[in-house]
């Protein structure tokens, strides 16, 4: 017998008050000496046993619909047409159907206390980096603003030098700005593509052409793994050639004087295509990969600072490639190299 459910402890509380009258009756007649009728013995246990079953039901029924219901209206996310109509069953499982659905709740709660946890540690995280970033450029235009004010600006050795540079702080700014709205646009719309059909090895030659000087400063080679034909995709043009500026600048950037960025494509899958960006530059750790598409997030931060950028382009290539219904992977090796791999839709 499942004592779970409540009927079965009312049945049981009947029974054992019958019992408790019948042997009661027996004691009493005993040392009364008074005779009573068989009928008597059997029918008040019975009558009892009536009673008590209703007076039971009863009682039991109402703790469990003003006691448990309360527990299910805190636990519940779902709001019931009328909630007074809708009484809970004392035939039911009742007490482990509660104990499971408590134990599901209190799961989902603290899932959900880790996961408010983190998000407010990345918006510190985030607000302390956007800060940096911020202050940065901010406090080397305020130096040289100063001193133009302070006499500089009529030296004309260093008047344009100083303007100049500022422009550049300024410069750094408005990109840090764009890239903060472009993926906040993303994330909020992520979905609004302008999907045509692509030839996407045109796109990584394009790609190539834009960074050509700032490989040439570097000494690296831009080049495909081998020869290949039009490759056809359904994706949308600006945005994919976003991803591929900024994993192969990403890649010249931390790319090693004299080394390469090899661009390879892959058939898959059926209607897959696989692109990988490699180089042979500085790699990293395995530790950062998990990380390394979180805004601002920086691998090497006094490296970094000197490589320049908004530290957003990795977050937005995830963002573009997610919002394609694709997904992005890395894997790098320290002294070796790193390699960026995602897959688009092939027509």
């Amino acid at each position: 017998m499942n004592l779970s459910k409540p009927i079965h402890l009312i049945l049981i509380g009947s029974t054992l008050l019958s019992v408790l009258v019948f042997s009661t009756l027996l004691l009493f007649e005993s040392f009364t000496k008074l005779d009573f009728s068989l009928w008597s013995l059997f029918l008040i246990p019975l009558i009892t046993f009536g009673l008590s079953l209703g007076v039971f039901t009863y009682l039991v029924g109402r703790f469990i619909n003003d006691k448990i219901k309360v527990i299910y209206r805190i636990i519940s996310k779902k709001q019931l047409q009328d909630e007074e109509k809708n009484e809970l069953s004392i035939s039911a499982d009742v007490l482990t159907k509660l104990t499971e659905d408590t134990a599901q709740w209190a799961k989902t709660q603290k899932k959900q206390i880790i996961d408010l946890q983190r998000q407010a540690e990345f918006r510190k995280e985030f607000l302390g980096n956007l800060a940096h970033e911020l202050k940065t450029p901010v406090f080397s235009i305020q130096g040289y603003i100063l001193t133009l004010l302070e006499g500089g600006l009529e030296d004309e050795r260093v008047n344009r030098d100083f303007l100049e540079r500022a422009l550049t702080g300024v410069d750094r700014i408005s990109n840090l700005l764009e890239d903060l709205d472009h993926i906040s646009t993303l994330e909020r719309d992520r979905f609004a593509l302008n999907k045509t059909k692509i030839d996407i090895v045109d796109l990584a030659k394009q790609s190539f052409k834009e960074l050509e000087g700032k490989a040439d400063d570097k000494h690296i080679k831009l080049s495909f793994v081998k020869h290949y034909d039009p490759i056809f995709i359904n994706g949308d043009r600006h945005k994919l050639a976003q991803v591929f500026i900024n994993l192969i600048s990403n890649s010249i950037s931390y790319g090693t004087d004299g080394g390469y960025t090899k661009v390879r494509f892959e058939r898959i899958e059926e209607g897959k295509i696989l692109i990988e960006v490699s180089d042979n530059g500085v790699g990293m750790d395995e530790q950062h990969i998990p990380r390394l598409f979180e805004r601002f997030y920086r691998v090497d931060k006094s490296r970094e600072r000197n490589v320049g950028g908004s530290g957003l382009g990795l977050a937005i290539v995830k963002h573009i490639i997610e919002a394609h219904e694709q997904s992005i992977n890395v894997r790098s090796t320290i002294g070796v190299g790193s390699t960026f791999s995602f897959t688009l839709d092939r027509i």
